[in-house]
């Protein structure tokens, strides 16, 4: 497979993981949170923001960024590292997940899926073939393979279904990748194993994907209603199957929480909307804890979020004033919110990565939750 793309793991801790995965546009230091930039913008935060904040990696929507503005508009516009002003790596989805769950009508065939836009209702279809060309399209340095994701739970022959028909459409991804990409263009395509929470379709899905030799490997299809301690027993019974030596993406995914129990079983990768979707909504994340700002308690409290912070929007605005801008629905509010939050994920990555090279990722752990739990 043509691509510039390297894994070294520097650290382990038991099952966690401390590595970089090194591509043209730069390093990316895992375990890696990647916030999400939908539309060609992580919600709320200019893109030096969102670097000074710790991220290596933002991930695009292929769904999105297809309907609008289009990738072949994306493509004669310098593509999405220039049109976003973000010039290290991105990673986008393959479209998949949103067709299936975005999309009024859609209708999924052995060749693809055919689907009608959100947006305006005009159709398209979506094909392994036409999801590689978009993504290259878009500039994308980590693609996904095309897969089908379904809601859980679900019968396992509907699971088992849909995990043998993202299977082949692995295989014609990355034939498409190998038609459009040429050596040294910095790109990788990772697969997505999927089988629900079923142990023995994760099993036969991860073995059936190594073989086609990818860079890199998700865990997709989880965090899509099932509770969390199925989500980890999942992501348990699927990594003794995959590489060791390759990066484990987990697939839009999650709470702080969810983030640090899958590091300790064996994830080097994660993408979640909820830090930005949150901030929009009022809600900070410290770790003290999750704080409501539009609760009264904070209408006159002068401390800032946290003032041991590095970030500007945690340390520099006091509580009173981000209570304010919530309750008036300022869109300020939204943003500082919103930065802190980003701010917060990327400040659990770091102390993940040092607490894995000491030898003490599960003693991190356990002083993390205890201080989420003992607030202030």
């Amino acid at each position: 497979m043509s691509c510039d793309f390297s894994f070294e793991i520097h650290a382990r801790d038991g099952k966690a993981r401390h590595g970089t995965i090194t591509m043209p546009r730069g390093e990316i230091r895992t375990p890696a949170f990647m916030p999400v930039g939908t539309a060609g913008t992580v919600k709320g935060l200019y893109m030096d923001q969102v670097r000074a904040t710790g991220a290596d990696i933002i991930l695009g929507n292929t769904y999105h960024l297809m309907l609008r503005p289009g990738a072949e508009r994306v493509a004669k516009l310098g593509g999405l590292h220039e049109m976003a002003r973000w010039p290290f790596p991105i990673l986008t989805d393959s479209g998949g997940f949103q067709v299936m769950s975005l999309s009024a009508l859609r209708k999924l065939t052995e060749e693809g899926v055919t689907f009608q836009s959100h947006i305006d209702g005009s159709k398209h279809n979506l094909t392994p073939e036409r999801s590689m060309e978009v993504q290259v399209l878009l500039d994308s340095n980590i693609i996904m393979q095309l897969d089908e994701c379904i809601r859980l739970p679900a019968p396992d022959e509907e699971v088992a279904r849909a995990m043998r028909l993202s299977y082949r459409w692995a295989e014609r991804s990355k034939a498409a990748f190998e038609r459009l990409v040429k050596p040294g263009e910095g790109r990788a395509l990772f697969g997505i194993v999927q089988g629900g929470t079923n142990p023995l379709l994760r099993r036969e899905s991860a073995e059936l994907l190594t073989k086609l030799d990818l860079p890199g490997y998700a865990l997709g299809g989880l965090a899509v209603g099932e509770p969390q301690h199925e989500m980890l027993a999942t992501i348990e019974v699927t990594e003794p199957f995959l590489p060791s030596g390759k990066p484990r993406y987990l697939m839009g995914v999650g709470t702080p929480d969810d983030l640090i129990e899958s590091i300790a079983r064996g994830i080097d990768m994660f993408d979640c909307v909820m830090p930005t979707r949150a901030g929009r909504h009022g809600t900070a994340y410290t770790r003290h804890g999750k704080f409501n700002l539009k609760n009264a308690r904070f209408a006159e409290d002068t401390r800032p979020l946290d003032e041991t912070s590095d970030c500007s929007a945690t340390r520099d605005y006091s509580r009173a004033y981000l209570h304010h801008l919530v309750k008036s629905d300022e869109m300020l509010g939204q943003m500082l919110l919103s930065w802190n939050n980003i701010g917060y994920y990327q400040r659990l990555m770091r102390k993940a990565r040092a607490a894995i090279d000491a030898g003490r990722y599960a003693d991190f752990v356990a002083e993390t939750k205890e201080g989420w739990a003992r607030g202030e």
